[in-house]
């Protein structure tokens, strides 16, 4: 009898055996058949089997869901109202398994599964979670879109009571949006030296730099999305009071204290005796280069200009990623700005372009310095609408190398545009267009008359 129940398993393992294999042969031949109509973009055709991959063999491969969800959306977009649902509901599962059947790194698919079900009638609280599961595994993954709608509803969530848990989220998503732009500027950096050296793009290489320029502006309105949201709550008569009371449970706290003094940095609120606890106490408890940029500008505020200057040096020399590097000579920059000291500021500008070439801020801070000197560096109304064609040109730069900028770049470019000489001018003072010309003072550039 033993004998007999040894054989019996024996055939049943034998034949689970066989039958699971068949199974696999025939998955193996189902999911090559779609990924082939796939390939060819017969979505139509390749549903079929790419369904019986989904309903028989969900752990095959990630392509099932990752090439599915183009299939299903594919669908939908075809789909009568009477089968919408159906449709809506076959994308949702397509997301449900892939969660299911390959739950590692899945920031991106939560932000996109919250943006299927944001456009298709799911509920803000249902969303929300979407984004909540998305931010937490990994912010920097999440879409343009995501990351505006999560930090609206933190924002409507926290307004009236805790305003902390607002900035806190503001300053992850904005390090992700940096983190996204930083990237896209890379690209678009090397592609520029490339043009620049006379050599050109390849086919590829410019639909790349298109979908990275695009991507950049995206990221860039987002951006601005975030301050605009911010704004009206990050004032000094808030910020001050705030930080006041919970300076003393921070002031070790090296995250909190930076995060504090950016934000009364940029939103200048450094007259306060508060800024300088902050600055002090930041690089007190994490000496950085960036907290050595924020020292500098008290001692500026206090006219120590030669031990300020030693700082935002030692900032610089310190500092190994390009990027920041480039941030920082451009903060240094803004500061000469406001401190008048014109030649000094054009200079740290600069620095900052050989950082990031893609910088267009640089480029608008120097133009914005010719347009302020125009009375100041030229003696007759032909001289001084000359520089005018000086900040013009570093205008067009910006909107040239910087997605980011370009909107912003235009006004400049408009303005500035409107204040160059005439034709009418360019005659009566005995010259010709196309000639060169040099603009003298701190500014010492040779530019076309246009």
């Amino acid at each position: 009898m033993k004998k007999l129940v040894t054989i019996a398993a024996f055939l049943f393992l034998t034949f689970s055996a066989t039958t699971a294999q068949e199974v696999n042969q025939e998955a193996m031949i189902k999911y090559n058949l779609f990924k082939g109509d796939y390939k060819s973009k017969n979505y139509e055709a390749a549903y079929e089997n790419w369904l019986w991959c989904m309903d028989n063999s969900p752990k095959l491969s990630v392509n099932i869901y990752k090439l599915g969800i183009t299939i299903a959306k594919d669908r939908l977009k075809k789909a009568s109202a009477e089968d919408k649902p159906a449709a809506i509901a076959l994308v949702r599962r397509v997301f449900d398994q892939r969660i299911q059947h390959y739950p590692k790194n899945l920031a991106k698919l939560y932000s996109d599964y919250a943006g299927f079900i944001h456009d298709n009638g799911s509920t803000d609280e249902e969303v929300l979670v979407m984004l909540e599961k998305a931010y937490q595994i990994d912010p920097s993954k999440m879409g343009v879109k995501s990351i505006y709608r999560y930090f609206r509803f933190v924002t409507n969530k926290n307004k009236d009571g805790n305003v902390q848990v607002i900035f806190d989220t503001y300053d992850v998503l904005l390090q992700a949006v940096k983190d996204k732009l930083n990237y896209y500027a890379t690209k678009l950096d090397a592609y520029s030296a490339k043009e620049e050296k006379g050599n050109a793009l390849t086919p590829k290489q410019k639909k790349l730099k298109r979908a990275y320029e695009n991507n950049s502006k995206a990221i860039g309105k987002v951006e601005g999305g975030l301050d605009k949201m911010i704004i009206d709550l990050s004032t000094c008569e808030r910020l001050i009071p705030l930080y006041s009371s919970e300076f003393e449970a921070n002031k070790s706290n090296a995250a909190w204290l930076k995060s504090s003094v950016s934000r009364m940095y940029k939103k200048e609120c450094t007259e306060d005796p508060l800024y300088d606890q902050l600055v002090e106490a930041y690089v007190a408890a994490e000496p950085s280069p960036e907290a050595s940029v924020f020292y500098a500008g008290i001692l500026l505020k206090n006219n120590q200009f030669d031990k300020a200057k030693g700082y935002f040096e030692q900032a610089v020399a310190q500092e190994t990623d390009v990027f920041k590097r480039a941030g920082y000579l451009y903060k240094i920059a803004q500061i000469m700005k406001k401190k008048g000291r014109k030649s000094e500021a054009r200079s740290y500008a600069y620095k900052a372009i050989q950082n990031k070439r893609s910088m267009g801020e640089a480029y608008l801070l120097i133009a914005s310095l010719y347009a302020s000197s125009a009375n100041s560096c030229g003696n007759s109304e032909f001289e001084k609408k000359m520089v005018y064609v000086a900040a013009l040109n570093l205008a067009n730069k910006a909107g040239t190398v910087d997605p980011t900028h370009r909107s912003i770049a235009g006004k400049y470019s408009k303005s500035y545009r409107s204040s160059i000489p005439s034709k009418k001018l360019i005659f009566t003072e005995g010259l010709t267009s196309g000639d060169s010309f040099r603009i003298g003072c701190w500014i010492g550039e040779t530019v076309k008359i246009p």
